[in-house]
């Protein structure tokens, strides 16, 4: 990844078209915010830490084969966004579609195969977990232990889950990303005793 990126605006804007799409009428859990908002952060922070192009386009995309589409979606994106793309947001991907597997199940195979993926695909689900983080901290600071209730999950498996993405991908991401992935997961570890 370079360190000065030009965008490709007409790909970026079609895979922003893309995602927009695939999570209308979508809100972020527990909240009225529209899920938009968290590929576009994801997006965002990407960008900051160094994205290229297709990163940046798959940042954006990340949750829309899981959450819009499965498979076909993910095809769409193969072919109408690029091959690198689609690798990247399959990589990003943990469910194709409905009915999804036990959560538990998902993200045990999911962590196992986190190191065998391209550092690209990490810097991106780096991305996603510390939006995710970010968001989880906020609503614990204002709901407090509630914020738990919108979850699969209980929160020593939330604890688990994230401790092991960011053991596997932390050695490939930027340091800085890295250092502020483990400094949020650090602010939210009280909460998950």
């Amino acid at each position: 990844m370079s360190s000065c990126i030009t965008l490709d605006e007409g790909r970026f804007a079609s895979a922003l078209h893309l995602a927009r799409r695939a999570h209308e009428g979508q809100y972020r859990k527990g909240s009225s915010t529209p899920y938009i908002a968290h590929p576009l952060a994801v997006a965002a922070l990407a960008l900051h830490y160094g994205a290229d192009d297709d990163v940046a386009a798959a940042a954006v995309l990340h949750d829309t084969v899981e959450d819009g589409g499965g498979r076909p979606m993910l095809e769409r994106i193969r072919w109408g966004i690029g091959e690198r793309v689609a690798a990247i947001v399959d990589g990003c991907t943990d469910a194709y579609g409905e009915p999804k597997r036990p959560w538990e199940e998902r993200k045990r195979a999911y962590v196992a195969r986190l190191p065998s993926l391209s550092n690209a695909t990490k810097l991106v689900i780096a991305c996603d977990k510390l939006d995710n983080l970010r968001a989880t901290h906020d609503d614990l600071r204002t709901q407090g232990r509630s914020t738990f209730e919108k979850f699969s999950a209980p929160p020593h498996r939330l604890h688990w889950y994230y401790n092991e993405c960011v053991r596997a991908i932390a050695p490939s991401i930027p340091y800085p990303l890295a250092e502020r992935l483990k400094a949020e997961l650090r602010a939210v570890e009280p909460w998950f005793a």
